[in-house]
């Protein structure tokens, strides 16, 4: 249809969007102006109206004055019209475009004189054809955004190739805003409508992609939250199925803050837990952090923060529990009672650290047990023995895989009281490397005035340590770092003598193992003569434990003649031992009946007691030098080296010929050269081995002796004095020299033994001479050497050997 160039028209105005050329649109309409305009159209036979669109969406067509209006519009032909309850649905297509001329009328209906504008002109080919594949290419990235656009619509698109009707029609059917679209209505060049075009669609299409993103995103979480929820809901009906019905219905959070609530701890600890608590529910199920949290919450909850065991402590109780479970040990249960009456008058008091230093098998471990028994506490052993890593007793951090808290910590979690007895044991083994010092968090536990806000690194929250009654045991002194014995009250325990271990053994290991195997005292007995037997042949120690294996054994070869029907008691005597645990093991070393010249007894502490041992000395003639052989350390070389040079500075007074000295050698063997030895004490009969080789007079064959020798003749005291007294009874000697200043220690030798025994105390090394080889030591004034004509001993003393034994 075509139009004329200008003529008059009925107007309707239109809110929120802009027809154009060639496109086809639904319109309804319902107020009474724009009504009667379009009723006016449909009586003509060109049903034609001139659509125009107003500047603010607000105003209405009964209300649109011109000045409301755009001056440019399009010409619409109506192509359809229903009424549906007052409203008139139009189906418009558009025709072209115009422009307002003059207003003729705005009743009934707008009226006004129009001018059909001049089709589009192109301006530049080349940017026209450049902006069209722009927008075609733009097209297919914006469809492929929308899946939902119906296919006649991708058709209709892709397939035009009139760059203004695919302009318009991209106008039509994109919400651009009022204002972009009508400048693409009033665009008079293709170059322009296509720029314009480009631009919006390019926004379009930059927004479709956000839109697309945030929209996959969302269905993402979505995805993921419909996946944890479905898993939980199996997981629920696993739990479900499995009869836990509990955990089934409750979340794992929940049961959770209910302990907390009802949980007993301090409000710090309260706040940090509900702190991490919280954090647990906003992470997923499936998250590492989640069991992490779990656990850690669990061990707060576990932890004795606030529960103490009752103390019943009752000193006399305590002694009657103490002699109940060790026999002898007077002055070891003697200082237990005075540290627990002084828990008793002073209960805010900090607890004693008790340091229980001595060979295995004395029964350390089980005077802790009695300690807590009598103060009413748990118990529990901690061993340290090998322990290097520091993390062991502060624990590891949270952030490591698999971390868990210390040995302490574990330890309360335990027991279940904040104040147990806990034992350290082998607390001397403790060693130390890259991943730290043990011995120094050690410093930290054990010291009352820090450990009571001790801070674990796992549950790091202050725990207070001060309520633990700390316990430590320790085989030697000697590894133990000095800042760290100095937290500790030591006190030490010996060895048993025999007496006492056929003591020991009567009251409490053979009754036990009789006991442990099933026997009766009807069905086995021991005599007091295989006790001892079993302490002198088949054990080595000075504690019992092996004696109580060795009692064991023999338990369990009579339960087997008892379970293959035995029906009479057994006895087993001294002479039957062999048939039952074979030959001995051990042959300790005896008193000889009569020693040459040249040989001493001495005796030596070791970490399982005390042992007699031999020094044998002899000369080398044609030679001058010291040899020294039998593993020995180097204190014990500078012994040899001291006592022979004073032997020889004091020759004349001993009755010694100094040629002979000069002229001679002397090597000093000490037997068992497989184990190593050190230590002052073998000064004294070193020096008596010497003196006997050079005299020709033979040392006491009763006589055992030791003490450290100085070069100007002192007999400085020595330690272990009641072990290796001890073993010199056990292989039969009855003298012993001692040096005096050790005289206060014989008091710790059980009287049984030390009334069998004639101790000689010694301050200088011309009394154990005295003594041991019954020389009369003159008191001439001492002759002085001939330094010219004497070789340099320390230029020909031949070393050899090392350490570790006294």
């Amino acid at each position: 249809m075509k139009l004329p160039q200008q003529f008059e028209i009925g107007v309707l105005p239109v809110q929120n969007t802009t027809l154009f050329p060639e496109t086809v649109i639904p319109l309804a309409v319902g107020r009474e102006r724009s009504t009667r305009a379009v009723e006016s159209a449909l009586a003509t036979e060109e049903k034609l109206l001139a659509c125009l669109t107003t500047k603010n969406e607000n105003v209405t067509g009964d209300d649109a004055t011109p000045a409301d209006l755009y001056k440019i519009g399009t010409i619409v032909n109506i192509k359809r019209m229903m009424r549906n309850e007052g409203v008139m649905q139009l189906i418009v297509q558009g025709m072209d475009r115009f422009e307002i001329l003059e207003w003729t009328g705005e009743q009934p209906y707008m009226k006004a004189k129009v001018m059909i504008l001049p089709p589009l002109h192109r301006v530049d080919e080349e940017e026209i054809e450049a902006l069209k594949r722009n927008i075609n290419g733009m097209i297919q990235e914006a469809l492929t955004l929308m899946p939902q656009v119906p296919m006649e619509v991708r058709l209709a698109v892709t397939t035009q190739e009139n760059p203004i009707q695919l302009a318009y029609f991209l106008a039509s059917v994109l919400d651009l805003g009022v204002e972009t679209e009508q400048k693409m209505l009033e665009s008079n060049t293709v170059d322009g409508l296509l720029g314009l075009t480009h631009a919006a669609l390019a926004r379009e299409l930059e927004i479709m992609q956000i839109r697309s993103k945030i929209s996959s995103e969302a269905q993402h979480e979505m995805d993921k939250s419909q996946r944890d929820y479905i898993l939980r809901q199996q997981m629920k009906a696993i739990q479900k199925e499995l009869g836990d019905d509990e955990t089934g219905e409750k979340a794992e959070g929940e049961q959770l803050r209910e302990r907390l609530e009802k949980a007993d701890l301090p409000d710090d600890v309260r706040k940090e837990a509900t702190r991490e608590l919280k954090r647990m529910e906003q992470l997923p199920q499936a998250a590492p952090d989640y069991h992490v949290i779990r656990t850690y919450l669990e061990y707060i909850l576990e932890l004795p923060w606030r529960k103490s065991s009752e103390e019943k402590l009752d000193l006399n109780e305590a002694r009657k529990i103490l002699d109940e479970d060790h026999y002898g040990l007077e002055d070891i249960k003697e200082r237990i009672l005075e540290s627990l009456a002084v828990v008793k008058l002073r209960p805010d008091s900090k607890s004693p650290i008790l340091l229980f230093v001595g060979p295995p098998g004395v029964g350390k471990t089980s005077l802790g047990r009695s300690i807590a028994r009598a103060l009413g506490r748990e118990f529990d052993r901690l061993s340290l023995g090998g322990m290097r890593d520091e993390a062991e007793l502060r624990g590891h951090r949270r952030t490591y895989v698999g971390a868990m808290p210390g040995r302490i910590i574990q330890s309360l979690r335990r027991v279940g009281v904040n104040n147990p007895v806990m034992m350290l044991d082998e607390i001397d083994k403790l060693g130390n490397d890259f991943r730290g010092d043990p011995a120094s968090a050690l410093l930290e536990i054990l010291d009352p005035a820090q450990n009571n806000t001790f801070r674990d690194n796992y549950i790091d929250l202050p725990f207070d340590l001060s309520n633990v009654f700390f316990i430590a045991t320790a085989n030697q002194l000697a590894p133990i770092p000095m800042p760290l014995r100095d937290r500790m009250e030591i006190i030490g325990l010996a060895g048993y003598s025999d007496r006492e271990k056929l003591n020991i053994a009567k009251q409490y290991l053979i009754p036990r193992q009789i006991k442990e195997n099933g026997l009766t005292d009807k069905q086995l007995e021991i005599t007091d003569t295989t006790v001892n037997l079993l302490t002198a042949r088949y054990t080595r120690e000075a504690g019992v434990r092996q004696l109580e294996r060795s009692v064991g054994n023999l338990a369990r070869k009579v339960a087997l003649k008892v379970a293959e029907g035995l029906k009479e008691k057994v006895t087993i005597t001294a002479e039957e031992v062999k048939g039952y645990l074979g030959a001995p093991r051990f042959y300790p070393e005896e008193a000889r009946k009569e020693l040459p010249a040249g040989v001493a007894t001495g005796m030596a502490w070791t970490e399982m007691g005390g042992e007699v041992l031999f020094i044998e000395a002899t000369l080398l003639p044609g030679s001058s030098g010291l040899n020294l052989t039998g593993q020995l350390g180097e204190v014990m070389k500078e012994s040899a080296q001291a006592a022979r040079s004073y032997l020889w500075s004091h020759a004349a007074e001993m009755g010694i010929d100094p040629q002979m000295i000069k002229d001679n050698g002397v090597h000093i063997h000490v037997p068992a050269g497989a184990i190593p030895k050190d230590g002052p004490s073998a000064g004294v009969t070193m020096a008596s081995a010497m003196a006997s080789v050079y005299t020709g007079r033979k040392v006491r064959s009763d006589t055992a002796m030791t003490g450290e020798i100085t070069l100007s003749g002192l007999v400085f005291p020595v330690g272990g004095i009641k072990e290796k007294v001890l073993a010199a009874h056990r292989a039969g000697i009855r003298r012993i020299i001692l040096p005096d200043r050790n005289e206060s220690d014989i008091e710790e030798i059980p009287e049984d033994v030390r009334k069998e025994l004639e101790i000689v105390p010694a301050a200088r090394i011309s009394d154990v001479l005295r003594a041991a080889l019954e020389i009369e030591v003159s008191q001439q004034p001492i002759i002085p050497y001939d330094f010219e004509s004497t070789p340099t001993s320390l230029e020909n003393i031949k070393l050899q050997g090392s350490e570790n034994r006294e």
